[in-house]
């Protein structure tokens, strides 16, 4: 895609007025980048950090069928979740990989947002559109007219208790469990706020109409300043994600994966009747999930990047599927898929056609801080 073509958000201008360097991402032009990775990782650790993921998708579900029809097509229960709650779920095709890993907010008794990720939205449009019943549920995608931004770092809620929409609101945000949310009439029309975030740390997201980004974006960041709020940008929010071992689409999970492969059976309710690829997942389940995800350290200063094969004395067992170097933890990390019967001792990675040991280490890397997260959670679920 050239760049002529890529989507900007509200904040594309703010950004590259602020110095980022911008790149391609997912049909976006994104920030990758403001004062360097190392500065804003740190950032959203210490203090606070502000993102822009406008480039997710947002679908909204609703009518009298909508919650059934949802959950038919997920891993997770999302059913019998009550307004106000959020629910993870990996959406599988029939053969157990899977098409996505996304958020289902219930907003009201009858209305749902599918939030998917921005490298997925047009192939999960379509899928819930071939799959949308003749009545009792309508779609609508509001990915065009929506911006999200993330409030993350732990000094968020003082952060986003200074918003002045917010203002009256310290109680319904203090409030807020993780994987809750709560709806109100904003600047421009309905808000989102949502205790959620992809870095680890105690956050906020907030889901906005499109005209409501930019002013909400610089009241933000006038009303941190004492607070050393940063803007951040696609690389650190990869670091973030990676140290607390969040699985990214594209690497972690994949048509390909499954998400008991990809450490997210948690997420599998394996004893609801019926969704999406449950029989085959039940079958790998039963007969032996083939592959796991396992943390590397590796020996030295290389780094292991997507792709690298794992190495088991001369047998390769599987491929790194994100590897950096953790600025947290400060030494080079890996997540790899390998096979199931990968023994615990010493392996290697190859860097560029050069064998590097490593050493299998639990994972996450770093413990997330945000209380009741499930994604920390590494077991399967009935």
């Amino acid at each position: 895609m050239s760049d002529t073509a890529l989507r900007t958000t509200p904040l594309t201008a703010w950004h590259r007025d602020h110095g980022a360097r911008m790149v391609p991402f997912a049909g976006f032009e994104m920030p990758v980048q403001y004062e360097g990775v190392l500065a804003e990782h740190a950032a959203c650790r210490d203090r606070v950090g502000l993102f822009d993921i406008t480039h997710m998708g947002e679908i909204e579900v609703r009518g009298p069928g909508a919650g059934a029809w949802l959950d038919g097509l997920v891993a997770n229960r999302v059913a019998k979740s009550t307004p106000g709650k959020i629910v993870y779920t990996p959406m599988c095709r029939e053969d157990g990989g899977v098409l996505d890993d996304m958020l289902i907010y219930r907003l009201d008794e009858e209305t749902w947002l599918v939030v998917c990720n921005a490298s997925n939205h047009d192939k999960i449009t379509a899928w819930l559109e071939d799959r949308l019943p003749p009545t009792g549920v309508a779609m609508e995608d509001q990915s065009d007219t929506t911006a999200l931004i993330a409030v993350q770092g732990p000094d968020s809620r003082e952060l986003l208790e200074r918003l002045s929409e917010l203002a009256g609101r310290a109680d319904q945000v203090a409030a807020l469990d993780f994987y809750t949310c709560f709806t109100l009439d904003g600047p421009h029309g309905r808000w989102v706020v949502s205790r959620t975030g992809y870095t680890g740390e105690h956050g906020y997201e907030l889901y906005l109409p499109a005209d409501a980004a930019l002013p909400v974006w610089e009241e933000l960041v006038a009303a941190g300043e004492d607070l050393g709020v940063a803007p951040i940008g696609l690389a650190a929010r990869d670091t973030l994600r990676f140290e607390v071992c969040y699985c990214l689409y594209g690497h972690e999970l994949a048509e390909d994966v499954s998400p008991l492969e990809a450490g997210i059976g948690w997420a599998v309710k394996l004893k609801k009747e019926a969704f999406t690829g449950r029989e085959a997942l039940v079958a790998q389940k039963r007969d032996g999930v083939p592959r796991r995800l396992v943390g590397l350290e590796i020996e030295g200063r290389a780094i292991a990047r997507q792709d690298a094969p794992v190495l088991a004395g001369d047998r390769e067992v599987g491929r790194v599927t994100s590897g950096t170097f953790g600025p947290t933890l400060k030494r080079p990390l890996a997540l790899a898929l390998v096979a199931a019967d990968t023994p615990d001792g010493d392996l290697a990675v190859d860097v560029r056609g050069k064998r590097v040991p490593c050493r299998q280490v639990a994972i996450p890397f770093l413990p997330a801080r945000t209380k009741g997260d499930p994604r920390a959670a590494r077991t399967l679920s009935e």
